[in-house]
Formats: structure tokens, C-alpha cells, sequence
């Protein structure tokens, strides 16, 4: 209704090339636009970008390869590095405009050699470099060159004409432009906007679907915010201005014969000041600051909700006893104090609701929500253009990791509104239900599921816990060992291995910038000194945990003496191990770079 930019020419001023050859000579970049005369200069040496008529300027002598996009430019300690996609998949149309996941991408340094480092400030390089490569592999990195997959359909329809003739890098949601920060070396300079490609992290799905012999698109966009970006027990809660970890906007689509409905819904940490740091325990204590205000990051948080999504309607689905109780009555305390009166929290203990499998509990929430839901409505645009309906609200939904129960009740909420959406259009009947559509309810509970394990991988490592409830719509003993096997993943990476994690993301996004006098005249964050109990005690236990499997297994001749020595080792194993479990936050992978920038400023 709105997208489709309102003339030809409009429309050829919005789009970015993908058809592209990148033409690689030791003095030079060129980046060949195959369907213009246009061509990209990026100097090696001086960093300069030019953008000129393609008048044979490439030297044969030229290594050339084919490219989709440029995602950006990281400068790192040995030179800046250019970073390309090599390779995408198709994953569908939106309005008829392509959409592409990204499957491979390449990082090329502008540098030939990097022997003007010193040995310091090569493995800090490598160490930089390893940390972008991390970040390229995670899946889930999309992009258009048509289409502005950043906003919402509502959003678009309420955009003026003119707005959708803008460049997509300038038009787009920054919340939701992942490489923005790798984007600057090129939107500095306005005449390389074709050359410039926001592109999306998260979840995209456009499934092709058939109710009563009439065909529809279901399209699922789960876009995931570059601001407070991180991993999940390092980063939690809000920042001073308002901006929560974890936060995702998920928007459901419905294409019929040129009718299009969306529905909306956000996820995001509890918006207060808090945290929840790794220290080998298999929950860490959630700890709410007492020193910052908490009023003031909570308050700022859902201004800037209501100005984009309306009122807010807060689902939380924490547990009401234990450790996460004290977040759930701040979190209630906060809603009660604030100033605005478009913000209501619904809490439901989901853990306690529906234990034993008693997952059919979740009609309780559903049937409280009911009212809410039918108030805000939808998003709805007819085949003819008009609006016939407009979405005035969102669901906030949340648990403590905002993945796994947050995407069953989601999936939940989004299937009612699909449900009224496809009577609207007349794809149902009135009284009948998608649940007894058995084809595309398969169809439906796989997507959902995708999208779990799609958001949980980014931010926890792992696929989501309770997915064969969205696939299947019930608990299954499988679905138990396989959250068991999952959980056990996540315990291991999130303490071994989620600092560096951490730290990926912060360089790729932006919130620590490489200074290219570290290791010279400045420390470099990478090489921080370790605890020496952080290297002996893990030795001592294992040395001990192997003498005490030694002496079990080999035979003495007195049985009494090897009981004494059984014994002896199995104490100084099982001390040693709680000498480390007492000082975990020792032994845990963390963060550097964060840490170093706060000191730096």
C-alpha cells in the first residue's frame, strides 16, 4: 500500500546495487555496478572514496569477483578492512521486492602486508579480526535493495511520498541497521548512496500458504536493535537512555490478493537498571542498582515506545517466587510511579502456571489479554490502497531472557490477530479457526519455532527451550531432553565463552572503536593480566581429579593405603572445585573492551 515508492523515478532514487564486481588491484578497490556506468574507487592507501563514470579505469591485471553488497568498512590496528557479501539465498517477496538472506561474506584488508605492526599489536589484530569474523558468522543477517525492511507497514503507510524517494540508508530505522556503524566511511558522501546497504539481524520468513483453496502469504520480520546489543548475562535491563537488551520488534504479515494485515509486538530485557553477571552458577542472582535512578532510563524507555508503537501493554512472564521476584515487584513498582498513563503491566508466573505440562494453562493469559488485543486491533490495508484498519497498541512481552517463554506467548497473540485478519479479508468464515486448518497450522508452529531458535542463537547461543510446544502445541518428553541438552550448551557458553562474544559485538556495532596507538603508546584491552589463580587452581583440580582416578583404578596391594590415597585426592578435588565455584566470576570469560572504553573516557 505504502512501499512502492509513487513514480518510476521515485522509485530508481530508493533503490542500492547488488549486482556488483569487485575488482581487487594492489593500489585499489573498484566496485563495478554491473546494471549502471557507475563506479565506487576505494583508494588502499590514502582511504579515499570516489565515485566516477566506468570508462575502462579497471586494470586488467585486476582480481575480480562477484559481490552482492558491501556491508562496511572496519578499521582495525593493521589498516581498515572492507567487508562484502559473497554469497545470499532468496528467501522470498515482499510487495514484489526480493528479500536476501546473507550466507557468506569476506573481509579484505586494505593493507598488503601488516610487517609495519609490532608483535603485540599483530596478535591484537588478529585477536580485532577474529572478533568481526564472529559476528559475520552468526546467521540471521538480511537485507533489500529495494524494500526498507527496517519499518513496519504501518510505519510506511504513515510516511509521505516524498520520504519513500529517500535513500534506504537514510530512510531506514537505525535501530534496526546493523552495519550502520561499518556504514560511515560511506554515508559521509551522499553520491554513494546506491552503493550503501542497511542490512537487518534477526529472523525473516515469507511462507506461501492456502486456507479453504485460497492462497496467502505469511511473512514473519523479527528485527533485532544494534542498540544495547549483546549476549545474554552480560548485557540485561536498560541504559541511561532508555535502550533494552534484547530488544526485538516482530512484525506478522498477511498478503492476500493485494490485502495486506500486520500485527506487531515487542520483546526487550525489563527496562531498569540491572544485572546479572556469569559467576559459573547455573542462575546467577539477578542485582538491581541501587546507586542509578531507575525512574529516569524506565521512563525514557517507554516515551520513546509510546511515540512509535502507542500504548504499552507489558506482559511478564517472570516467576513470582524466588530470584526473580525482586525484578517482577520493581518492575510493578516502576509501571505504578510512572507519569504517562498509557503504559499497563499483566503479569503471569508462566513456570508456575503451567508446570507439569499443564501448558493448557496458558488460556488463563490469553483470555486477560483477550480485551487488550481486540482494543488495539491490526494494521490493515486493502487491495484499492485505503486503510481500513490501524494498530494503536503493542504487547511488551518479557521473561528474564525475553527467548523462550517470551516466543510462545507471542506466537499465541499473533495467531489470534491472524485469525480476525483472515475473516476480514475473507479467507475464513466467521466461526472458524486456524487451529483446525491442520496444513497451515504446521506451517504456522514451524515458523513461530524458526524464529525462536533464530533470536535465541543470536543472544544466548543456543535454539530455543520449549519449542516442540510451538511446533506441536504440546510438551513432549523429547522437547524436555532436548531443552536439558540446550540448556547445558548455553551453561558452558555463556561462562566460557560470552566474553569474547561480548566483545564481537561491541566492535562490530560500534561501542568501542579501535585506537591505532594501542600497543605503542597506549594498553591494549586484549592483553589485561589474568588472577594466577585463574591458571593454578584449574591445574591443581585437574591433577587432582586425575590421581584420584588413578588410584581408583589402579591396584594396590594394600586396599587400606589406596583408600587413604582415594580419599586424600578425592577432598583436595572436591575443595579445589569449591575454592573455584566460591570465586566464579574469576574464572568466567569476560568482556574487555566495554570495560576499557569506560576507563579510557
Amino acid at each position: 500500500c505504502a512501499q512502492a515508492p509513487s513514480s518510476p523515478s521515485a522509485k530508481m532514487a530508493a533503490y542500492v546495487y547488488t549486482s556488483l564486481k569487485l575488482h581487487i588491484d594492489p593500489e585499489k578497490f573498484y566496485v563495478e555496478a554491473l546494471d549502471s556506468n557507475e563506479l565506487m574507487i576505494i583508494d588502499r592507501v590514502s582511504y579515499e572514496i570516489t565515485l566516477v563514470e566506468n570508462k575502462g579505469q579497471i586494470p586488467p591485471s585486476a582480481i575480480t569477483r562477484t559481490i552482492f553488497g558491501i556491508m562496511g568498512v572496519v578499521r582495525l590496528l593493521a589498516s581498515p578492512y572492507l567487508i562484502v557479501i559473497t554469497k545470499v539465498s532468496k528467501i522470498g517477496d515482499i510487495e514484489h521486492h526480493p528479500i536476501w538472506r546473507v550466507e557468506d561474506t569476506q573481509v579484505i584488508p586494505y593493507t598488503r602486508s601488516i610487517d609495519h605492526l609490532n608483535l603485540q599489536q599483530k596478535q591484537a589484530n588478529h585477536d580485532y579480526l577474529r572478533m568481526i569474523e564472529e559476528v559475520l558468522r552468526l546467521n540471521g543477517y538480511y537485507f533489500s535493495s529495494t524494500y526498507d525492511l527496517t519499518h513496519t507497514q504501518q510505519r510506511l503507510n504513515n510516511t509521505s511520498a516524498e520520504f519513500l524517494t529517500f535513500p534506504l540508508y537514510e530512510r531506514a530505522d537505525q535501530r534496526f541497521v546493523w552495519n550502520g556503524h561499518l556504514l560511515r566511511e560511506f554515508t559521509s558522501q551522499p553520491e554513494l548512496h546506491r552503493f550503501i546497504l542497511p542490512v537487518l539481524h534477526g529472523y525473516i520468513a515469507v511462507r506461501r500458504c492456502t486456507i479453504n483453496q485460497r492462497p496467502f502469504k505469511l511473512i514473519i520480520i523479527s528485527r533485532r536493535c544494534c542498540f544495547r546489543a549483546g549476549v545474554r548475562y552480560y548485557m540485561r535491563g536498560a541504559d541511561f537512555e532508555g535502550h533494552t537488551a534484547n530488544y526485538v520488534e516482530t512484525e506478522q504479515i498477511m498478503d492476500y490478493e493485494g490485502n495486506r494485515g500486520s500485527f506487531v509486538q515487542t520483546r526487550g530485557s525489563v527496562p531498569l537498571h540491572w544485572s546479572q553477571r556469569p559467576n559459573l552458577k547455573y542462575k546467577p542472582t539477578p542485582i538491581i542498582s541501587t546507586a542509578l535512578k531507575q525512574q529516569d532510563g524506565f521512563q525514557r524507555h517507554f516515551d520513546s515506545q509510546i511515540v512509535l508503537y502507542g500504548r504499552q501493554i507489558n506482559v511478564n512472564l517472570l516467576d513470582q517466587k524466588g530470584f526473580e521476584n525482586k525484578l517482577v515487584r520493581a518492575y510493578e513498582d516502576a509501571v505504578s510511579k510512572s507519569t504517562t498513563g498509557n503504559i499497563r503491566i499483566e503479569s503471569f508466573d508462566f513456570h508456575r502456571e503451567c508446570r507439569a505440562l499443564q501448558w493448557h494453562r496458558l488460556s488463563l493469559l490469553m483470555d486477560r489479554l483477550a480485551e487488550d488485543q481486540a482494543s488495539m486491533g491490526y494494521y490493515l490495508c486493502r487491495s484499492d490502497g485505503s486503510v481500513a484498519r490501524l494498530q494503536d497498541a503493542v504487547f511488551r512481552t518479557n521473561c528474564i531472557d525475553c527467548l523462550d517463554r517470551t516466543n510462545v506467548v507471542q506466537s499465541m497473540l499473533a495467531r489470534r490477530s491472524l485469525q480476525s485478519q483472515l475473516q476480514d479479508v475473507g479467507v475464513l468464515s466467521l466461526g472458524e479457526r486456524i487451529e483446525d486448518k491442520a496444513d497451515f497450522e504446521f506451517i504456522y508452529k514451524n515458523t513461530w519455532a524458526d524464529n525462536a531458535d533464530a533470536l535465541a542463537k543470536q543472544y544466548a547461543g543456543t535454539g530455543a527451550l520449549k519449542t516442540d510446544y510451538t511446533r506441536t502445541g504440546r510438551r513432549t518428553i523429547l522437547g524436555l531432553l532436548k531443552d536439558g541438552y540446550n540448556s547445558a550448551i548455553r551453561y558452558m557458553k555463556n561462562n566460557f565463552y560470552d566474553g569474547f562474544r561480548q566483545d564481537s559485538i561491541d566492535l562490530f556495532v560500534g561501542n568501542y572503536i579501535v585506537d591505532e596507538a594501542e600497543c605503542i603508546n597506549k594498553p591494549c584491552p586484549l592483553q589485561q593480566p589474568r588472577s594466577v589463580r585463574y591458571t593454578v587452581l584449574p591445574f591443581f583440580l585437574l591433577i587432582a581429579l586425575s590421581m584420584c582416578f588413578i588410584c581408583l583404578l589402579i591396584p594396590a596391594a594394600d586396599w587400606s593405603l589406596q583408600l587413604l590415597y582415594v580419599l586424600f585426592w578425592g577432598m583436595a578435588s572436591i575443595t579445589t572445585l569449591a575454592v573455584v565455584y566460591y570465586n566464579g566470576t574469576e574464572f568466567v570469560d569476560k568482556p574487555k573492551l566495554t570495560q576499557a572504553k569506560a576507563k579510557r573516557e
